[in-house]
């Protein structure tokens, strides 16, 4: 069965749909929020982040969850797995913290031959993954709304993704929370050993000009938050200002009982699909004019801790 997912016909809107809303009162059905939709959802509305791709980055004020989209960027993702395993992130730092950009975090004597933390087992140097080639049994569920950096956006099993149908090509957005692989002006000189997490407003700019990897499930604002570094670009000028990581693991390597227990809401669902078009559509009292149009970076892709028997009725 291919994972290609396109929202259900018989929803609110057509795949391609651009006006807004416009059915009459007596029409429309009942409106519920983000909220009430996410707490009406069923069980097989959700999924469990895959510990293989998952990453935990520890620091003294608790534990970041990074998802892992191995489909959008293979290569990077087993290095930086590699790089996660051999220890090399332990005891680095948080190295930059951009005013509504990014924070950025690994070695600061990178730059440096003789100080510079070496690898053992991952790669020094990769070709970025900008973008990978489209397979059609990649997820995809379409967003009905122009963009104006990608002929077609939506949504890859909980990732935001711009596609080029002529191109065959897919490649993951930088939206808030989305984790990337800096790099200097050559292409192949971003390997994972230094990476980032959009923490302002969305840089799509950068989209197609850099590896991206994941996103961050839980944590952010232990990331958000970071005191800003000088500008004009957020880095910390004294090593006293830098946030130590205590540890990088794969969730894989933890305990089970050690683990983060999450759900990512699956975006193949009616769930989600009703989702997106009431942030389209917002028909709350407060709301007096609908937008009728939602821009990628907008669309909620909710994440909650995994019930337990303690939390069933």
């Amino acid at each position: 069965m291919s994972r290609l997912a396109p929202f259900p016909s018989s929803f609110l809107f057509a795949l391609g749909a651009m006006a807004p809303f416009a059915a009459s009162a007596e029409e429309a059905p009942a409106y519920r929020t983000v909220n009430e939709i996410v707490a009406a959802s069923a069980p097989t509305d959700w999924r469990q982040p895959d510990p293989e791709h998952t990453l935990y980055l520890e620091l003294a004020s608790g534990r970041v969850v990074i998802e892992l989209a191995p489909w959008l960027a293979p290569k990077h993702d087993i290095n930086i797995r590699a790089l996660v395993r051999e220890g090399y992130f332990d005891g680095l730092a948080i190295l930059r913290s951009q005013d509504n950009y990014v924070v950025q975090w690994g070695d600061p004597e990178a730059d440096d031959e003789a100080k510079a933390r070496p690898f053992k087992t991952a790669k020094a140097k990769l070709d970025g993954e900008f973008t990978v080639p489209w397979r059609d049994d990649m997820p995809f569920t379409r967003l009905p709304d122009d963009d104006g950096y990608a002929s077609v956006v939506g949504v890859s099993d909980g990732f935001w993704v711009g596609r080029d149908p002529k191109a065959h090509e897919i490649w993951m957005a930088h939206c808030y929370g989305t984790v990337g692989v800096a790099r200097g002006n050559e292409t192949d000189s971003g390997n994972g050993a230094q990476l980032y997490v959009v923490t302002g407003h969305a840089p799509r700019h950068l989209d197609r000009n850099i590896t991206l990897v994941g996103r961050v499930l839980s944590g952010i604002e232990l990331l958000s938050t970071m005191p800003r570094g000088a500008p004009p670009m957020g880095f910390y000028e004294k090593p006293e200002q830098r946030t130590a990581i205590k540890a990088m693991r794969v969730a894989a390597d933890v305990p089970e009982a050690e683990r983060t227990a999450l759900d990512v809401l699956r975006t193949d669902t009616a769930t989600f699909a009703e989702i997106v078009e009431a942030k389209r559509n917002r028909r709350d009292p407060w709301t007096k004019l609908p937008s009728g149009h939602i821009e990628l970076c907008n669309v909620p892709l909710p994440v909650r801790a995994t019930p337990t028997t303690a939390d069933t009725p």
